[in-house]
């Protein structure tokens, strides 16, 4: 398999997990990657975490910001930088599955596909399983997408090569679904899913993934600011969403048996 792959990975205040994150990825068995780790003005010991993992590893980089920035201006920082033919985007609590660079790219490259993701994991703040999985459906189509986000950030991986730099919208929230519509638009071809799990996110209880119904105003953001849609096509989506939510991507949220 060829490519590089570039990982983006933004950090605020993140000692507490980020040296799982990265020696997640520097377990990959897939190991043509650069790590861009994007420090927004963090205020704990993460940039010492940092040095001594960029010390060791010449793959791993380090951006710093200023002032805190926010996810979107963060990811797009990364992106600037990134010089991979495929970008993948890791939050710095997350957690990597050794085999899920190998997976995906491998998978990407058979089938043509320009835009990739897969099932995933359920941990909480402490890394314990919650037994809970969420599955990838088949394919998304730029309009399943518009309904509901159901690319999970931490496993999606484009084509850039093909695509070029997708970038995320500066919202405060919900950056990373209007950055996989536009990449889906951009491909003009669904977005491929691996019903295999290969990663873990963490669910922190004040996140927005915790509290569903935090989202909806920042739903209504992603149409109306972010997609330039009018009130009323805003409020179309928004009840195509509720139902989405309720009554199909519920159904994606499976329980599995403790690991």
């Amino acid at each position: 398999m060829k490519g590089l792959v570039s990982i983006i990975t933004p950090s605020y205040n993140s000692a507490k997990f980020i040296s799982e994150t990265i020696e997640s990825v520097q377990s990959q068995t897939y190991t043509n990657w650069e790590l861009i780790i994007v420090n927004d003005a963090s205020s704990d010991n993460t940039i010492e975490l940092l040095r001594e993992y960029i010390h060791k590893d010449s793959r791993i980089k380090l951006l710093q910001l200023k002032t805190n920035s926010g996810p979107a201006i963060a990811r797009n920082k990364g992106i600037d930088e990134a010089k991979g033919d495929y970008i993948a985007f890791l939050d710095a609590d997350d957690i990597w599955k050794p085999n899920k660079l190998e997976k995906q790219i491998s998978f990407m490259q058979v089938e043509n596909c320009d835009v990739c993701f897969s099932d995933y994991d359920l941990i909480n703040d402490q890394g314990v399983h919650l037994n809970k999985r969420i599955k990838a459906l088949p394919k998304v189509s730029y309009n399943t997408l518009l309904k509901s986000n159901y690319i999970g950030n931490l496993t999606g991986i484009y084509n850039a090569e093909v695509l070029g730099k997708i970038k995320s919208p500066n919202l405060r929230k919900r950056q990373d679904w209007l950055l996989w519509i536009n990449a889906v638009k951009s491909s003009g071809k669904d977005a491929i899913g691996i019903n295999e799990s290969l990663a873990y996110y963490r669910v922190h209880k004040n996140s927005m993934s915790f509290n569903k119904f935090h989202l909806l105003k920042h739903n209504f953001l992603v149409y109306k600011k972010g997609l330039g849609f009018s009130v009323f096509k805003s409020c179309k989506y928004m009840i195509l969403f509720l139902f989405e939510h309720f009554f199909v991507k519920s159904k994606l949220v499976v329980a599995i048996k403790k690991i």
